[in-house]
């Protein structure tokens, strides 16, 4: 009986080997090299004609027939560049229940006039049915569903029913014969995906793989796999929360800098079309220690709620506490108060939220946070409607940020009559014919007396 042929690869870059070794050579990563049996790949015959490809010059290149397809999901739209482009490959990864399979599901139950097959290798049918029906997005007559795990299978059932969008839940679940290794190992993982890569670009299939990630919230398997893919989609959020962010990674066909916002609901995802106001609680009761920041994510401009408690510290040494935001940001914004403005803040506990579950790290954030500390230090409430959008700079002086138009409109379309801005963004922005006063201020100070001042 002949020798199986084994070699090591690395778990991280997809590196091979023909030993074991402590460090990838590659990627230095330790500790990541596993033993996986390979064998020669035989072609598929549902792809590969054996016709010889002959280059051609650009002028005999036709075009796609059709544009981007629309998936009639304007969230999923932003973050794809503005639709699906036929022959993708789409790679969307997130954390267990982030609600990756619901939003592939969705897509294949609202899309009309193509045919679209959706291959689970992780739930059966009759899972399947029970989601749908959860989530009710039409009968679902245009789309056909799949329990298999085996690619060759797979692409023998493309063959048969020529989809026009193909979905693969999960990539980790599927194996090829080619390969003599377990499914989710790092050859089964990158060979299958190749496999697929090719069969979308010779079929103009659309194929959208739903991948798992890591204890450490990078994608799971090798590196590789992200370079292969066309477009790779990471959904975030916190579980506690119904918010869901769609920030597209990489995009070989639109710009990275879209994200899309979902809610997750008892019956699937639903379209956020404006989270400022989803973020923004009502504030009639005038409480302290609460500050509206004006920040932009990607191209995104939407104002968020930072929320801030300072107390007594009780047990001797004070407490240093943020949810959302940087935690040594927080510290250097702290030293800012106490050295520039005269806070005494080194004997308080000081607590930092941002409301909804979001995590920011954006800059222009920080005049709100410190706005929401002085408010909760001398219990006196922020004037009602007001907003922030500034960088602090160590030495207290209000540093101006990017896009500073685009926050100011964000904020008078949602009612805000006072925006507290940096002075040095006077040059760049022309208020005469804006609703909202915008106020400029240079220095932490100056705020603090434009915030709770006699005259303001």
């Amino acid at each position: 009986m002949a020798k199986l042929k084994t070699a090591f690869f690395c778990r991280n870059c997809g590196a091979e080997a023909s030993k074991w070794t402590g460090r990838c050579p590659a990627c230095g990563e330790w500790n990541t090299y596993v033993e996986e049996t390979v064998e020669k790949k035989a072609a598929h015959p549902a792809y590969d004609s054996g016709e010889r490809i002959r280059p051609q010059k650009l002028s005999e290149i036709s075009a796609l027939p059709h544009g981007r397809i629309d998936t009639l999901n304007g969230e999923l739209n932003r973050a794809l560049g503005g639709g699906l482009v036929p022959g993708s490959l789409v790679l969307l990864g997130g954390e267990p229940g982030i609600g990756k399979s619901t939003l592939a599901l969705q897509i294949a139950l609202q899309l009309k006039g193509q045919t679209v097959l959706y291959v689970s290798g992780e739930e059966s049918l009759q899972q399947i049915k029970m989601r749908a029906e959860r989530i009710g997005e039409g009968n679902g007559d245009d789309c056909l569903f799949l329990n298999e795990t085996s690619l060759e299978a797979i692409l023998t059932h493309c063959r048969e029913f020529n989809p026009g969008l193909l979905f693969i839940d999960s990539i980790q679940t599927i194996s090829t014969q080619s390969i003599d290794s377990s499914a989710g190992s790092v050859s089964q993982i990158r060979e299958c995906t190749a496999t697929l890569l090719k069969f979308a670009k010779m079929t103009h299939t659309s194929v959208f793989l739903i991948g798992h990630i890591t204890k450490d919230g990078i994608l799971a398997g090798p590196k590789v796999l992200e370079h292969i893919v066309d477009t790779v989609l990471q959904f975030e959020g916190d579980h506690n929360h119904v918010y869901r962010i769609l920030r597209s990674l990489k995009n070989r066909f639109g710009a990275t800098s879209e994200l899309g916002i979902f809610e997750m609901r008892g019956n699937g995802l639903r379209e956020v079309g404006n989270p400022s106001e989803m973020l923004i609680t009502a504030n009639e009761e005038g409480l302290s220690g609460i500050g509206i920041g004006a920040t932009v994510d990607g191209v995104r401009p939407f104002l968020i709620e930072v929320q801030a408690l300072v107390s007594s510290a009780v047990y001797g040494t004070p407490q240093r506490s943020c949810i959302g935001f940087d935690a040594r940001r927080l510290n250097m914004l702290l030293a800012v108060l106490e050295k520039r403005a005269g806070f005494r803040l080194s004997a308080k506990d000081v607590f930092l939220n941002i409301a909804g579950g979001l995590k920011v790290d954006d800059p222009a954030i920080d005049m709100a946070v410190i706005a929401a500390i002085m408010s909760s230090n001398i219990d006196t409430a922020i004037r009602h409607q007001c907003c922030f959008s500034g960088e602090v700079g160590l030495s207290g002086e209000i540093r101006p940020v990017s896009r500073i138009e685009q926050r100011i409109q964000e904020a008078q379309k949602l009612g805000f009559t006072r925006m507290f801005v940096a002075g040095a963004n006077r040059k760049g922005i022309d208020v005469s014919g804006m609703s909202i006063e915008v106020v400029f201020v240079s220095k932490v100070e100056h705020l603090f007396k434009a915030l709770f001042g006699k005259n303001s």
